[in-house]
């Protein structure tokens, strides 16, 4: 009878197997849990926000060159690395904000954030002068403002409610504190977002979230303070690189795919808010490093080379590409097509690829693509942008695109950017068009 039953059980089972077997490869394909796993190592606090306080990026970058290692990529020259300079603004101790005569618990990343370009500052407290619609209700308020002696003051600007261009266009030349105040500090109703500097200002500036309910309650008749007291150090030839590697070409090893991402980020703002950057762009990097993994193996060899360009200093303002660029580690025109990876985490919506206007016969091929296999909800078409690595090489005349994803990650160039609230929603399914995509790239 155990016999019977064996027979008997014994197609469906290999047909149970077979599946268990695709579905192995398919996982080990394109595979979202290495893509986790990298994400979890990049968008680490142990990592410092990938940035330029306690080598974050260094870090990172050699993290990335072991995988490169393990996967046995080749490299041009005499390793992976491709070192750059530039100047950077930091903050590498204590950043410390007391706000005294309104309700302001400072919380550093979130619910304050320094100007990115900020001078040193000591221990100083200094009073309030709020700026917004009452103040420019009448000319007479405004008047004996813009005579004041704000040389030791903070202004505190809220833009809400302020329509006329005449009124609008003051406000800024207070922004720029054409007036001398000792700082400037806006007011952001809903969210924070900081940014890298190359370079350091003459003025403090802060950025403070105080939502529209919370500002009404603030009594502007009290005498309020700011004190403020923060570690900064300018850094003016900072070391940083690029990495990259390549798979060698079955059929055309001079001519090249090249996917790209960038893998720093914001690095920290003092020792408590670490911006960890993990859609923006642990994701992307993830992706690029599955990407090696899929194209190392014999069976995906590439009958054109393949570049992996993982940038530096991006979110400084595309200086790792730009560097590329102007020191190419093979000649630019033998880049077939160059594919940007930034923003990989969500795809619930589709993507976005930037440049669709630009290489139409090639944004056709992709849309196609997936229209034939319903990868992803829409790939919609975005115009020329200089808002990621692609830049400077379409610059340069190399047909490139930039895609990012659309979906459920709202977090961006703050500290809720992290590992733990990455869905990677469509992930196998973008590896799937990205790689048809750069297949039927090999075919043109």
């Amino acid at each position: 009878m155990l016999i019977c039953f064996y027979f008997y059980l014994y197609p469906m089972l290999k047909q149970i197997l077979a599946a268990f077997l695709l579905l192995s490869n398919i996982l080990f394909a394109q595979d979202v849990r290495y893509a986790h796993g990298i994400v979890d190592s990049l968008a680490s606090p142990k990592m410092f926000g990938r940035g330029y306080v306690k080598n974050g990026d260094k870090m990172a970058a050699n993290y990335i060159q072991h995988k490169l290692q393990e996967s046995k990529l080749n490299f041009f020259g005499t390793g992976y690395f491709q070192s750059f300079t530039l100047s950077v603004n930091t903050f590498p101790g204590k950043v410390l904000l007391t706000v005294d005569g309104f309700d302001f618990n400072a919380v550093a990343g979130a619910n304050f954030l320094l100007g990115s370009g900020n001078p040193k500052i000591k221990k100083k407290k200094c009073e309030v002068v709020w700026v917004d619609s009452t103040l420019l209700s009448s000319k007479e308020n405004t008047l004996r403002f813009l005579g004041s002696n704000l040389k030791n003051k903070w202004i505190i600007v809220n833009k809400k409610d302020i329509s006329s261009k005449e009124n609008l266009s003051l406000v800024n030349a207070i922004q720029a504190n054409f007036l001398n105040a000792f700082g400037v500090a806006t007011i952001e109703p809903k969210k924070l977002g900081w940014h890298v500097s190359q370079q350091k200002h003459s003025f403090p500036t802060l950025d403070l979230l105080v939502s529209d309910s919370a500002y009404s309650k603030i009594n502007k008749n009290n005498t309020s303070y700011i004190t403020l007291s923060y570690d900064e150090k300018f850094i003016k030839e900072y070391k940083t690189q690029n990495v990259i590697g390549y798979i060698k070409g079955s059929q055309h090893p001079d001519s090249f795919i090249v996917f790209s991402a960038h893998y720093d980020h914001l690095g920290q703002m003092g020792n408590d808010a670490i911006f960890t950057g993990a859609n923006d762009n642990a994701s992307g990097t993830a992706m690029l490093l599955d990407l090696v993994k899929y194209y190392s193996k014999p069976e995906n060899k590439p009958s054109y080379s393949i570049a992996f360009m993982f940038f530096g200093a991006e979110e400084a303002g595309l200086v790792g590409s730009k560097f590329y660029t102007e020191n190419p580690l093979f000649p630019l025109k033998n880049i077939r097509f160059l594919i940007n990876l930034d923003l990989m985490g969500a795809a619930e919506e589709g993507i976005t690829v930037v440049n669709a206007t630009e290489f139409t016969k090639e944004f056709e091929t992709i849309k196609q693509l997936n229209d034939s296999k319903k990868y992803v909800a829409q790939v919609k078409s975005r115009g020329k942008a200089a808002n990621s690595d692609h830049y400077f090489f379409s610059e340069k005349g190399v047909p490139s695109f930039f895609i990012y994803t659309m979906g459920s990650i709202k977090a961006y160039h703050d500290i809720y950017d992290t590992a733990d609230k990455l869905p990677f929603v469509k992930y196998n399914e973008l590896f799937g068009l990205i790689t048809d995509f750069a297949k039927e790239l090999q075919l043109k």
